[in-house]
C-alpha cells in the first residue's frame, strides 16, 4: 500500500514509518525542511528501514507542494503539527497556520487525488479537563490553551470534509503517548532526564493534574488498525489505556520503584494558569476496541510501569542526554 506519513520526522511520526515499512508498506515520509539537512528522528531508525522510506523535505503549510506530493497515494497519515503547548501561548498564530492551515492542505489534496483514507491525529488536550470520566469521543469540547483550540478547528475542519464532500476521514484522539524519542516538551522525558543528569532537586510544575498514559508502541499500532477498518468514515476514536495517573504518583514510582533519589522543587514557570490547566483526562477506549479491534498491550500500572522502563533505558543509551533537557514542558 502506498502511504503518505506527514509529522514522520516527529516522535510518533518516525515509529509509526517504521512499523509501516516493517509490515511492507511503501512509504513517503514527510519532514519540516531545514538549512542543516536534518530530517529529525528518521536519522536515528535502522538504517534497513529508513533507505526503504521515500523521504520529502518541505512545509505542510505549502498547498502546492502538499498536494504534488500526494499525488499516487492510497493513505495519508497525518501527524505534522505543533504540539507544544507553553509555546503556544507565545505564538498562536503559528499554531493556526501549522496546524489548521497544514490540514486544510492535506483534506484539500486528498479531495483532489481521491485518497482512499485519510487520518488526521487530533489530541485529548482538545476536550479540557474533563467534565465525566471515562471520556467518550462525544465529550464535549473545551480548549483551554491556543495549541487546544488550533487543534480543536483543525478536527472540526476534517469532519466538515467529510460531511460536505465525502472525503473519507478519520480522527484518531491519542491521549499522552510518551516512550522513546520524546521530547522534554512532555513530562515524562523532563523527569527522567533530571533525574538522569544526576539532579537531586528536580524542578517540576503542578503535581496534582493526571493523565492517561499511553505508550507509543500501543498509538502507533492505533493508527496501523485504521488500515484494514472499513468502519472508520467520519469517526473520531480515542486512542488511550483507560488508566489515569497523576503527575506526584510518577515521581513516587520513579523513587520507590526505580530507586531514583530526588527532591522535587516547584518551578513557577512550568506551571500553567489556573483556566488553562488540564487537571484531569482518562480515556475511553470502546470506540477502539470495537472499530478497530485494538487494545493496548500496556495497561493499567503494572503496564505503565514496564513503558516507563523502555523509556528510561532509551534515555540511558543517549550520548548527548544535555540536548534534552528544556526548561519546560506540556502533559
Amino acid at each position: 500500500m502506498n502511504i503518505l506519513v506527514t509529522g514522520a520526522c516527529g516522535f510518533i511520526g518516525s515509529h509509526l514509518v517504521e512499523e509501516l515499512v516493517r509490515k511492507g508498506h511503501k512509504v513517503k515520509a514527510f519532514t519540516y525542511y531545514n538549512s542543516r539537512g536534518s530530517r529529525g528522528w528518521l536519522d536515528n531508525i535502522d538504517k534497513r528501514i529508513i533507505k526503504e522510506v521515500n523521504i520529502i523535505s518541505g512545509d505542510i503549510r505549502d498547498n502546492e507542494f502538499v498536494n504534488n506530493n500526494s499525488k499516487k497515494i492510497e493513505v495519508i497519515f497525518h501527524l505534522a503539527a505543533l504540539i507544544g503547548i507553553p509555546y503556544s501561548y507565545h505564538a498562536p498564530k503559528s499554531y493556526l497556520d501549522t496546524n489548521v492551515i497544514g490540514t486544510y492542505n492535506v483534506l484539500n489534496s486528498s479531495k483532489m487525488n481521491n485518497i482512499s483514507k485519510t487520518i488526521i491525529t487530533s489530541t485529548s488536550e482538545v476536550y479540557g479537563t474533563a467534565k465525566s470520566v471515562p471520556i467518550f469521543e462525544e465529550h464535549s469540547l473545551n480548549a483551554q490553551s491556543p495549541y487546544a483550540a488550533s487543534k480543536i478547528s483543525a478536527d472540526q475542519l476534517a469532519l466538515s470534509f467529510y460531511r460536505s464532500y465525502n472525503l473519507p476521514v478519520t480522527i484518531i484522539r491519542p491521549f499522552n503517548t510518551f516512550g522513546p524519542r520524546q521530547s522534554t516538551r512532555a513530562i515524562i522525558p523532563t523527569i527522567i532526564t533530571q533525574i538522569l543528569k544526576n539532579k537531586k532537586k528536580i524542578k517540576l510544575g503542578n503535581l496534582s493534574p493526571t493523565r492517561d498514559f499511553t505508550f507509543v508502541e500501543d498509538t502507533v499500532n492505533g493508527f496501523i488498525k485504521t488500515l484494514k477498518s472499513n468502519k472508520i468514515n467520519g469517526q473520531t476514536i480515542n486512542i488511550g489505556n483507560n488508566f489515569e495517573i497523576s503527575i506526584k504518583d510518577i515521581t513516587k514510582i520513579m523513587q520507590k520503584d526505580f530507586g531514583y533519589d530526588f527532591e522535587i522543587i516547584l518551578d513557577p514557570k512550568r506551571v500553567r494558569k489556573k483556566n488553562s490547566e488540564v487537571f484531569r483526562l482518562l480515556a475511553s477506549n470502546k470506540k477502539a476496541k470495537k472499530i478497530l479491534n485494538w487494545k493496548p498491550k500496556y495497561t493499567g500500572v503494572k503496564g505503565f510501569k514496564l513503558g516507563l522502563k523502555k523509556t528510561i533505558e532509551w534515555f540511558k543509551g543517549q550520548k548527548n542526554l544535555k540536548d534534552y533537557i528544556s526548561n519546560s514542558y506540556s502533559i
